[in-house]
């Protein structure tokens, strides 16, 4: 993939969570009947800009694209007409004032509600929950997995797809204890499994947890049968066909297609010996498989073939989730409360060190996530918009000082004693929330550069 392969969802996804956020602020601040000055999509130096609405509101894009503001009429900031000043915000009552300062946050919150329940009405093609043992002495070999077993419930959570079981399962080792997991075993009907989950950290986002537990995706026995060829690959020049069967390669038998795999991946622009077996009948082949890359920068070799389409049944491997109105609104509704809440655990136990620190992400990794989510289709890069839109409003609403959070503790302050808190107290909490950010800033960054050079 190029940069801007990368660069264009990335811009794209930001400049549309950030808009539904100021459009939030904006909307409700117009309901309330404040004066908007200026929308601003980004920070500094405005690179296009226009006026409309009845109150000729600036509508602008600025120059650096992370953040974005809607600047209100406001006496703290400059004069304002004394016919104007029931529209400035200072003016209005702190209720309405924390409603325009919510507005932003839960505009994100709903943005999600809206995609997964979009999502939930059309449905979406899924991994089914089926496992694979990984090998040794596992937390989950213990519980009892077998190869096969299709998990049906996580405590008291119906599990329909393998995300929801990945979902599933982070959440509850973050209680660090046991949970009954209810799986369906072919021809043997359910079965009741307590799966020990006390002992596993949280490391880093989007390293392999359900791995470490000793589970990953089922991945069947797929017979070695060429399936359609590469016109002019190393395999068609070497005069294999479709229906060959690979049976060994230089001279080690090969009895899956991810064993096959297995020994042409390391084995770019190196001779191989292939027997394959056509009609009955054996014969050996020498292929030289090309370099290719695996898109991390890597080497790998290929010799031109797929699976044979009838190796394979799809329903085996995924399945289609879907769901009515009703069910798909209370299902989307309940995603974005778990997925709100999961995040503010995380960030609660990375501050009292019980979670790692390499959780937290920066651009680069967001931005990486955004172009993979693009490449792998429309419903994945949704899924990515509204996890990140879920993570901006939760953010935002968190009680430090600069962000939305921090003002409605202000104005729940002078709630409580009747009266704004001290202009000089405001500051220095300023001071403190844009340290915290900084600093915040600074990790995500680091934990980016250390990814890059890592992977």
């Amino acid at each position: 993939m190029s940069f801007l392969d990368y660069l264009v969802p990335f811009a794209v996804g930001l400049g549309l969570l950030i808009a539904i956020h100021e459009f939030g602020h904006y909307w409700i601040a117009r309901r309330c009947g404040v004066k908007v000055l200026r929308f601003s999509i980004g920070f500094g130096r405005p690179i296009v800009r226009w006026r409309a609405g009845a109150d000729d509101t600036e509508w602008a894009i600025g120059l650096f694209p992370l953040g974005g503001y809607v600047k209100m009429l406001d006496e703290r900031e400059a004069p304002v007409a004394t016919h104007e000043l029931h529209r400035a915000f200072n003016r209005q009552t702190v209720g309405r004032r924390m409603a325009i300062v919510a507005a932003g946050p839960l505009a994100n919150l709903l943005l999600a509600v809206v995609i997964y329940w979009g999502m939930n009405l059309v449905g979406t093609e899924e991994l089914r929950p089926r496992v694979s043992l990984v090998a040794g002495p596992t937390a989950a070999a213990s519980a009892g997995f077998e190869e096969g077993d299709e998990v049906r419930q996580v405590g008291d959570d119906p599990i329909a797809s393998w995300q929801d079981f990945r979902w599933a399962i982070l959440r509850h080792a973050l209680d660090s204890g046991s949970v009954e997991i209810q799986v369906e075993r072919g021809g043997q009907g359910l079965r009741q499994l307590a799966l020990d989950l006390s002992g596993f950290e949280i490391e880093e986002a989007g390293k392999d947890f359900i791995g470490r537990v000793g589970l990953r995706p089922y991945r069947p026995m797929i017979p070695a049968e060429v399936g359609p060829l590469v016109e002019g690959g190393p395999a068609a020049r070497a005069g294999m066909k479709t229906g060959d069967r690979i049976v060994a390669i230089d001279g080690e038998p090969i009895r899956s297609w991810e064993e096959m795999v297995a020994r042409i991946r390391p084995a770019a622009g190196r001779e191989l010996a292939i027997e394959i077996e056509r009609h009955g009948e054996r014969a050996q082949m020498l292929v030289t498989p090309d370099a290719a890359s695996d898109g991390k920068g890597q080497s790998i070799g290929r010799i031109g073939v797929a699976v044979a389409d009838e190796a394979l049944s799809r329903g085996d491997l995924f399945t289609t989730v879907q769901y009515g109105p009703v069910d798909g609104l209370a299902r989307a509704v309940r995603q974005t409360w778990e997925t709100s809440a999961l995040s503010l655990s995380m960030m609660g136990r990375m501050l009292i060190g019980e979670v790692s620190w390499k959780n937290l992400s920066g651009p680069v990794t967001i931005a990486d996530y955004a172009g993979q989510s693009a490449r792998m289709g429309w419903e994945h890069y949704l899924k990515f918009l509204a996890l990140i839109s879920i993570s901006l409003g939760v953010l935002n609403l968190l009680p430090i000082p600069v962000l939305d959070g921090g003002h409605l503790l202000y104005y729940s302050i002078e709630l409580i004693k009747g009266g704004p808190i001290p202009e000089r107290l405001m500051e220095i909490g300023q001071q403190v929330g844009l340290a915290l950010l900084v600093m915040l800033m600074a990790f995500a960054f680091y934990n980016d550069i250390t990814r890059l050079i890592s992977s």
